[in-house]
């Protein structure tokens, strides 16, 4: 047996290798970032100093500078042209000014998003299949009222000359330390989307036309669904191929890396938050179970960090037009931290381990002229309530846990087959999910997906068809990626024909496999022999459609386990218990819901270094518990935080 295998065997994380500068992890302080809304005028370059400096006063890691609107959507707002040299001088001083603070600075690789150009060529634009122009219209920008439009995802041409171009604007902003190239989550339409030689590459791939169900429009019938999935197929493949792997090949030329929300974009989720160096999630607008893919994802593929978009939107949306544009969020200058930190706890508590708030806008310290319609706003003033101290004890909290979460590796001893082809074949989501969220398009999209409860004590992580068709299995292990299990879990409706072959081949091999629901073949084209290698599989004495086939106790036994995270570093395990109340969250959240907290109990037990410690689980109101288990037992760390009831509306 190698060494990893008896690593994991043991419960022990295999030996690191040697650490290079290259290998050093990102965002190493552990610290929330914000992102930092620069809203559309001459930036003062002292104020970027104070800014940067009260930041830091209050516990911050660094910043992401985004680029938006004039404030109020004024049309006569001072302001240097975008990526003129004009506005570099103020982000190249911001990018020195927090080198010398030991401060992170980070950017959004564009003004707002999805990426766009007020000066765009013609031909570099986004588009559905029915239209070339309104569907790439981006009204707002850094230069408005000029009007841009949006880049075409799917053509890495036409962002290699956008990339060009940011790149200039930004080329002195790079140097130094590192700095984050940022993407946002995918809001580029999806309805049909189309590039040119899109339908001769569909029609290699799969062997018939797709144009006749673009043209009638019949595209996400039910009945075409498994015409969908191999649309899909075909879109993720550019998605991956003409988007994000350049963007972040182009971040790492640069000098920087990539962080990305892969987030609503038409394609293998999984597979595209490994291909960016940092993989991002964002809450509440996505459920804190969507942190899972990025986790899984950091996982296979040994990233250290997952990061959050946090506290978007927590309470509800206002639009920015409200009242032209004096659009706030509800309850803006009076959110509770409790509410908060149960939104921070319940990403912890399902992967995330670094915070990006959401977020602060540019204004003079001790003045609020500026605020983002969306956000939960990080004030200067002492009168907010993110402000001060309550500010910086929270910052401090968020630290503790994400230094914890940082800790060796994830452990999981369970992989778990994401429904991918499921969701691909969803078509649009029902009317009961789009009339509480108006950004949830699809099934795609996988904003709900979570493992099964079942399971939750091993702390499952979610593979796929690209990462099983290079896993091996010997010696009790399933090598995947970068991830190490003990066995594979399937429950989906439909599985592609060669995860199928995959499986197959590593279960004759002995993996253990429970097979808890019998998939069907998506696509059109269907294999002759699919239902015979099915039957195959499920012949296989390592196969069965009972849990109990999986080897060994779970990591954590008991009833109504609380949402965990479990990091292992070396001999010793770190595990980080959500409140209960973070489990129940949802968008959007009831203001001071925290407060509905009285406390409860929990009693598990915790299967560990070949014992087993039954614990008790005692939640203070608002409490979350984080613990430490090695070969002396298991022993609760003290967070040392309890929020506190601050001014309400």
């Amino acid at each position: 047996m190698t060494a990893a295998l008896a690593a994991l065997a043991s419960c022990e994380t295999p030996a690191p290798k040697e650490a290079t500068e290259a290998d050093a992890p990102l965002y190493s302080n552990h610290k929330p970032y914000t992102r930092w809304w620069w809203f559309s005028s001459e930036i003062d370059k002292k104020d970027v100093r104070d800014q940067l400096i009260w930041l830091k006063d209050h516990e911050f890691g660094g910043v992401e500078i985004a680029w938006v609107y004039p404030m109020f959507l004024k049309t006569d707002t001072p302001h240097p042209d975008f990526l003129s040299t004009e506005w570099s001088e103020p982000v190249v001083y911001a990018k020195k000014v927090a080198d010398s603070l030991g401060l992170g600075c980070d950017y959004t690789y564009g003004t707002l998003w999805p990426f766009s150009d007020v000066d765009l060529p013609e031909g570099d634009q986004t588009r559905t299949y029915f239209d070339s122009v309104e569907v790439a219209r981006r009204p707002l920008t850094w230069d408005h009222p000029k009007e841009a439009r949006i880049l075409n995802h799917l053509d890495k041409e036409a962002f290699g000359r956008y990339a060009q171009k940011m790149d200039k604007g930004l080329a002195e902003a790079y140097k130094g330390s590192k700095s984050g190239i940022f993407v946002d989550s995918w809001e580029v339409e999806t309805d049909y989307l189309w590039t040119p030689g899109f339908g001769e590459e569909f029609k290699k791939q799969h062997g018939y036309d797709i144009e006749p169900y673009m043209k009638e429009r019949t595209l996400k019938d039910k009945s075409n669904e498994d015409a969908l999935y191999d649309y899909m197929k075909t879109m993720s493949g550019y998605v991956l191929d003409e988007f994000y792997i350049p963007f972040a090949e182009n971040a790492r030329a640069n000098g920087g890396f990539s962080r990305a929300q892969c987030g609503g974009a038409p394609t293998d989720l999984l597979t595209a938050f490994t291909v960016v160096d940092i993989p991002e999630t964002e809450a509440i607008l996505y459920e804190p179970c969507f942190s899972k893919i990025a986790a899984s994802a950091a996982t296979l593929a040994s990233k250290d960090a997952v990061t959050s978009e946090t506290f978007t939107c927590m309470y509800g949306w206002t639009s920015l037009r409200y009242k032209d544009g004096h659009g706030q969020s509800p309850h803006q200058g009076r959110e509770q931290i409790a509410d908060l930190k149960l939104v921070c706890d319940a990403l912890f508590a399902t992967g995330t381990n670094q915070i990006i708030w959401h977020g602060f806008a540019f204004n003079k310290v001790g003045r609020l002229d500026n605020w983002f319609y969306t956000t939960c706003q990080v004030s200067t003033r002492d009168e907010d309530n993110l402000s001060g101290e309550e500010l910086t004890k929270f910052n401090r909290y968020m630290t503790t846990v994400s230094d914890y979460m940082r800790s060796g590796r994830n452990y999981s001893d369970v992989a778990v087959y994401i429904p991918m082809e499921d969701a691909w074949m969803g078509g649009p989501y029902p009317k009961e999910v789009t009339d509480k969220m108006a950004w949830a398009l699809g099934e795609y999209e996988m904003r709900y997906i979570k493992t099964p409860e079942s399971l939750k004590g091993r702390q499952p992580l979610w593979v796929n068809g690209h990462f099983l068709s290079s896993a091996s299995y010997s010696d009790g292990v399933l090598s995947c990626g970068d991830a190490l299990f003990k066995a594979l879990y399937v429950n989906v409706k439909h599985m592609d024909y060669s995860s199928l072959k995959s499986i197959l081949a590593l279960a004759k091999k002995g993996l253990p496999v429970c097979v808890a629901s019998r998939p069907s073949e998506p696509g059109k084209i269907k294999h002759e022999d699919y239902n015979a290698l099915l039957d195959e599989l499920c012949s296989l004495p390592s196969v069965s459609e009972s849990e109990n086939v999986i080897p060994g106790k779970a990591l954590v036994e008991g009833k109504d386990i609380p949402d965990f995270w479990c990091r292992e570093d070396g001999k010793t395990m770190y595990l980080f218990f959500a409140n209960p109340l973070a489990s129940t969250i949802s968008y959007p959240l009831e203001y001071c819901y925290a407060f509905s907290d009285k406390g409860s109990q929990r009693v598990v037990t915790i299967n560990h270094h070949g014992r087993s410690d039954e614990v008790k689980l005692d939640f203070h109101p608002m409490e979350s518990i984080l613990l430490k288990a090695d070969k002396g037992g298991v022993k609760k760390i003290d967070l040392e935080y309890s929020p506190t009831r601050l001014k309400e509306d």
